[in-house]
């Protein structure tokens, strides 16, 4: 009797202390949130309580085992399986605080900082912090479990041994990753491209949504994905239209005929401009830049506060004036000439030879020239 007893008490114990400790640890992290409703840790750090308590359990299962005398032919691979359930928590539960104290700086900057450039390298730093942490906290676990196994722990002298060999080998195997991950760890602390920021690469532009230690992803307009190494933006020319200030600027361009109303088109472009939402009212103009035989180039200069309001100021504008050119000054549109080509002059001898005549008239077969 005493050998089903034990077993039963020892575990039920055990689970009956991890419940309680985690009802009453997550108890006062509620309060703690609800009293400090400004800071976003004590909820964030009740997320970790799966974690916090499989530690528990496993802690104490493995301390009160011998004490329960179950299974004692098995006790040491029991044993060990259990002191691998609690370092594989520990570590789950490490990261898990990692990131609520992480994401909790971040939301603090954010609130305390305006400046959306700012906010948004920041956050790109903590979100590769987060992930070098996690993969740091990740191998440390995996070597701690491995050093559980006696076998492991007696070819530890000889790896170490041969660890200068193995590293050679290991970069050299891995030296396009290696080099992905400190392109990743410069990107993210030389402020070169940040979460948020719209870029253009290999002409597709869009915004930056995910950067890891190995690549980068760029949403574009019409919703497509560019996953790009992160090396990529280390080595080679990009456009970042969001660095320093967000503001643009864009042009518009059109071909008419040489009779376009130009002040009239001013006018018309000011009010199309003082009707559109998305112009920041920085700066308009309009100029002829370039002329042909048959048209002139007329560019209109617009400003907008980020790309995508520079791109619907510059729509607008190209329709809205093709529009009213059409009804108010059709002439103004480009035309295709039709008139009859008049020949070069040339001259032809005079009947005597004495003189020559300048003639206009096509060559004629029969009769004087």
């Amino acid at each position: 009797m005493e050998n089903v007893v034990r077993p039963v008490i020892v575990v039920g114990v055990s689970v009956f202390l991890t419940v309680l400790i985690g009802w009453a640890t997550d108890v006062l992290l509620r309060k703690a949130d609800e009293r400090h409703s400004e800071t976003p840790l004590w909820g964030l750090l009740r997320r970790a309580r799966v974690p916090y308590q499989l530690v528990l359990c496993a802690a104490l299962l493995r301390g009160s085992y011998d004490e329960a005398e179950l299974l004692q032919e098995h006790r040491t691979g029991i044993g060990r399986t259990l002191t691998l359930v609690l370092i594989g928590a520990a570590a789950w539960l490490v990261i898990r605080i990692a990131a609520a104290v992480v994401e909790t700086t971040y939301t603090r900057y954010a609130r305390v900082h305006h400046d959306a450039a700012r906010v948004r390298r920041v956050r790109t730093q903590v979100t590769l912090i987060m992930r070098v942490v996690s993969a740091i906290v990740g191998v440390v676990a995996a070597a701690a479990m491995l050093l559980t196994f006696p076998a492991m722990r007696a070819a530890g002298a000889s790896l170490l041994a041969s660890a200068g060999v193995l590293g050679i080998v290991a970069g050299v195997a891995a030296q396009s990753t290696l080099s992905n991950m400190f392109a990743g760890l410069q990107i993210a602390f030389g402020d070169m491209v940040r979460l948020g920021d719209t870029v253009v690469v290999d002409g597709e532009w869009g915004t930056v949504e995910e950067i890891t230690l190995t690549f980068l992803t760029v949403r574009t307009w019409d919703e497509r994905r560019i996953t790009m190494p992160v090396s990529y933006f280390t080595s080679k020319p990009f456009e970042n239209w969001s660095r320093g200030t967000p503001q643009m600027t864009g042009i518009v361009y059109w071909h008419l005929d040489h009779s376009v109303p130009m002040e009239a088109m001013r006018e018309k472009l000011r009010d199309i401009l003082r009707a559109c939402p998305a112009w920041d009212g920085r700066a308009c103009s309009l100029q002829v830049t370039d002329s042909t035989p048959n048209t002139v180039q007329v560019r209109a200069l617009v400003t907008a506060k980020d790309a995508d309001d520079i791109w619907t100021v510059r729509v607008t504008v190209r329709e809205e004036m093709i529009t009213w050119l059409s009804a108010e000054h059709p002439y103004a549109l480009p035309r295709v000439n039709t008139a009859e080509s008049v020949l070069p002059p040339h001259r032809i001898p005079s009947p005597d030879g004495a003189s020559l005549r300048r003639a206009y008239d096509f060559p004629r077969t029969g009769g004087r020239g």
